[in-house]
């Protein structure tokens, strides 16, 4: 497909056994898991609304998204607050791993484990890692 640049660097999180990045452009911040406020007639992947630092955010989960059981959320569990469009939302990963750049970016298979390949913008190769790229407009707008 392409050949990354060192400059394009991803934060790599995991979710059960599987790993995906993120633009870092796109992150605002990683915080800790916190309190969640449920809120009433929402699609359920939404787990309801934080507040951050005085503005309200809604945090979905990847795992529901991706169609894996929910778990606890454990001591490794964060919120990636991403800036998407015109909106902040907060994304519940198990864990965060580090960031990383890609030597090379691959299209995306029609599924990868269980994940549909739509929510996929390409599959990075670091070392003998593959790390699926989260395609961002489909995980936050998926129905």
């Amino acid at each position: 497909m392409r050949t990354a640049t060192e400059r394009e660097q991803y934060i790599e999180c995991g979710i059960g056994d599987e790993k995906y990045g993120i633009p870092i452009q796109d992150i605002h911040e990683i915080i800790k898991m916190q309190e969640i406020t449920r809120i009433p007639n929402v699609m359920p992947y939404v787990k309801g609304v934080i507040n951050l630092r005085g503005k309200i955010v809604p945090v979905v989960s990847l795992r529901h998204i991706f169609r894996l059981s929910e778990e606890e959320y454990s001591k490794t569990t964060r919120i990636i607050v991403i800036h998407h469009q015109e909106d902040t939302v907060g994304i519940i990963v198990d864990r965060v791993n580090k960031v990383t750049t890609f030597s090379d970016i691959q299209p995306p298979p029609d599924r990868v484990g269980g994940v549909s390949g739509s929510f996929l913008v390409g599959i990075g190769l670091t070392g003998h890692d593959l790390v699926g790229i989260l395609k961002l407009d489909q995980v936050l707008l998926h129905e």
